[in-house]
């Protein structure tokens, strides 16, 4: 019977890494080790279970049974590590060095992103804050195994499975360069919208996947002249055509703090976006994790159109 006494726990560390990466390369990469090192923790894994644990296909590294049943239960434990040394840390921001994990849509990263930038330095400054978009089927997994701390966006389907806070709800609104042949007040008409070319972005959020279907539903199409996976080129793309944009309306008055575009309501009625906070319950009482959760609301709820 193999002791717990002479195991390293770092082997279960690269294991869960190598499951989830499924690649020696990856696993080393994510824990900082060189690929002999990961490629020799594999070898003691291997005799330490009695079993080839992954076999290499042209995919990559392919778990055994064996492995997949350990996978599941070699994750449950390390989460029980990782909680119980959190609870050994005391959380102060003043003092702490302490990285937060955020997966946040572009768009967020264009609206919220300075303003709690700005508040972390004042009031932790030596906190780090990394950015880590995920796509919405990988988030729940990455909150519960520690590789996010938080999820912020429009994501419906995380909620009956996470920690979560509404933050607001968004609208959203069209923009355009300032040209004659639109109307200088605040509502386009529907025949206009429909005339228009349109950028169409399709991010990680569900809201922005949902625009489109929510406009068919009430038999409007969109004419796309262009598609794009982020909206970060949507100012210049603006500015140097006819194009129309459809997109959260505090982003908009973002973009436009120049004044070189049009802001219009939308002619059709679209359900508002709920943006909400999302963390995993096994961390729901780390210290930090409150302290961020708690800073993150006052910013981002209390986020002002500009």
């Amino acid at each position: 019977m193999t002791s717990i006494d002479h195991i390293d726990l770092n082997l279960l560390r690269v294991f869960q890494a190598i499951v989830e990466e499924g690649s020696l390369t990856r696993a080393g990469e994510r824990l900082a080790l060189s690929q002999p090192a990961v490629s020799y923790s594999l070898g003691r894994l291997r005799t330490l279970f009695d079993d080839t644990l992954f076999i290499r296909t042209k995919a990559g590294m392919q778990p055994t049974p064996v492995a997949l049943e350990l996978a599941e239960i070699v994750g449950r434990a390390l989460d029980t590590v990782r909680q119980a040394l959190r609870y050994a840390e005391r959380f102060d921001p003043a003092t702490s060095t302490r990285t937060f994990r955020l997966s946040l849509s572009d768009a967020g990263e264009m609206a919220y992103l300075p303003a709690l930038c700005a508040a972390l330095q004042g009031a932790a400054p030596r906190v780090k804050l990394r950015i880590e978009p995920h796509p919405v089927e990988e988030i729940e997994e990455a909150l519960r195994s520690s590789r996010l701390d938080f999820a912020v966006g429009n994501l419906p389907t995380l909620l009956p499975r996470t920690r979560h806070s509404l933050l607001f709800e968004e609208s959203y609104v069209c923009m355009t360069r300032k040209r004659k042949d639109l109307p200088a007040g605040k509502v386009l008409k529907l025949e206009q919208f429909l005339a228009a070319s349109h950028v169409q972005v399709r991010s990680l959020e569900h809201s922005h996947h949902a625009l489109d279907d929510a406009l068919r539903a009430q038999g409007v199409g969109r004419n796309i002249a262009l598609a794009l996976p982020h909206f970060v080129a949507v100012p210049d793309v603006l500015a140097a055509t006819d194009l129309l944009a459809t997109l959260p309306e505090r982003l908009a008055h973002i973009l436009n703090r120049g004044d070189a575009f049009r802001i219009y309501a939308l002619p059709v009625q679209l359900p508002k976006a709920a943006v909400t906070m999302h963390w995993h319950e096994h961390f729901h009482e780390d210290e930090g994790i409150a302290w961020m959760r708690e800073l993150m609301t006052e910013i981002l709820a209390n986020f002002e159109k500009r």
